[in-house]
């Protein structure tokens, strides 16, 4: 019997003041308990493991190669740790050669880099490249937002994790793509120095607030609904074969929050229904991510990365929510300004030339080549950029590797960016 039991019973209100003076004593008392018997392996999460630590220990050799994304398809690869988690990087080329980092997309790994990095190490560079945190074979941190300050010490992580310098005046040619092009703007607005030229190729950055659609401000809100019930939902949205078996279009990129494709100027303008987030299209859903692999298409890499990284979907809505991707103009503004000091006699060093290159698809839905030019050139002055328009959609640096390689070059002997 409980010594409970053996306790005259006493009044109502003698009962609640002595329960809640004990829940308040209790209370208290737990509270150092609490942070003393607290240990790393009981802290909240803070870090979601990457298919390297949740995915790869189960399978076989043959099986790890057969995946759509295998951790060793590029040449160079290593796993860097870093105070956020590990970070999977590539770099491979001449060790002399000129440095050129690339930055790549919101919801495909640095792989959709692979066709334009191995053009370039065919031109005698060395490349780097990485999947962002959140992205193929890369942790994900959960305490931070997914903002330009997250993006540029992920960067100068990986710069400082390799064994060549990569650092100090005019150490590396920076180029983004999509999301990477909108990091890559206020990055070398904060280290000019350090970027030898930038180009962009289908860059966000200026992306119109015009084009969020009142689902897309929904989805991506916060305190308006669970945090896992919005999980859900953008999962789903962006799994392109569960949207082909409901029967549904998918779309990609900066589009998942956009809703509505306004294709000006001369264009009959459209509206799409905002069904699924992963791609632009047949042609950006059936292009292939890597030469090596020639049936490895985006659609295969996205069902992937949807179904074994567990932190892509929480990657891809904070960056929604935080990463430079609309308009962005202070930072533009700010890097117009430091290329019209290249431009002078006397300039400080990085941004040769001081013109950066805009690489556009004529048929992009999600960068709007149009929108695009006109908007640089508020911000940048007409001075301060060359615009090179090729036949394609988004997909572009996947189809169009070799060609956007040899007009990279070009730029740069027009501006005096190799041989140094």
């Amino acid at each position: 019997m409980s010594s409970w039991s053996l306790i005259t019973r006493p009044s109502m209100p003698a009962v609640c003041l002595t329960l809640g003076a004990l829940g308040i004593s209790l209370g208290l008392a737990a509270v150092p308990l609490v942070r003393v018997r607290r240990s790393p392996t009981t802290r909240p999460r803070l870090c979601i493991k990457s298919p390297r630590e949740t995915l790869l220990p189960t399978l076989s050799e043959e099986e790890i190669a057969a995946l759509a994304y295998p951790p060793d398809l590029l040449p160079g690869g290593r796993d860097v740790e870093t105070p956020y988690g590990f970070v999977k990087v590539f770099e491979w080329g001449p060790d002399d050669g000129e440095k050129v980092l690339l930055l790549h997309g919101l919801s495909t790994p640095c792989l959709s880099l692979a066709a334009l990095a191995e053009a370039l190490v065919a031109q005698g560079c060395r490349v780097m490249l990485f999947d962002f945190f959140g992205r193929g074979y890369s942790d994900t941190p959960t305490d931070l937002p997914y903002d330009i300050r997250l993006y540029t010490s992920q960067i100068l992580l990986v710069l400082a994790s390799s064994h060549l310098s990569w650092t100090g005046d005019s150490a590396f040619h920076l180029i983004g793509y999509s999301l990477g092009g909108g990091i890559a703007v206020p990055f070398t607005r904060h280290f000019p120095h350090m970027v030898t030229s930038l180009v962009l190729i289908a860059g966000g950055g200026l992306v119109r607030p015009e084009h969020i659609s009142w689902q897309s401000k929904v989805l991506y809100s916060t305190g308006i609904f669970p945090e896992w019930v919005l999980e859900a939902i953008v999962r789903r949205r962006l799994a392109p074969v569960a949207a082909r078996r409901a029967g549904g279009a998918v779309m990609n990129e900066q589009q998942m929050a956009r809703g509505v494709v306004a294709a000006k100027k001369g264009q009959q303008q459209q509206k799409q229904k905002l069904n699924h987030d992963s791609s632009g299209g047949d042609s950006y859903d059936n292009a292939i991510v890597s030469t090596r692999r020639p049936g490895l298409t985006v659609s295969a890499v996205m069902d992937w990365q949807v179904r074994h990284q567990r932190g892509f979907v929480h990657a891809f809505m904070s960056s929604i929510r935080h990463a430079p991707i609309y308009e962005q103009r202070e930072d533009w503004s700010a890097l117009g300004g430091l290329l019209a000091a290249r431009r002078e006699i006397s300039s400080p060093p990085g941004l040769l030339g001081g013109v950066v290159l805009l690489v556009l698809g004529q048929t992009d839905p999600v960068i709007i080549k149009e929108e695009l030019i006109h908007d640089a050139t508020e911000v940048l002055g007409e001075e301060a950029f060359e615009a090179v328009c090729l036949d394609a959609g988004h997909e572009l640096v996947m189809t169009d590797g070799t060609r956007i390689a040899r007009v990279v070059r070009r730029f740069w002997e027009e501006t005096g960016a190799v041989g140094l």
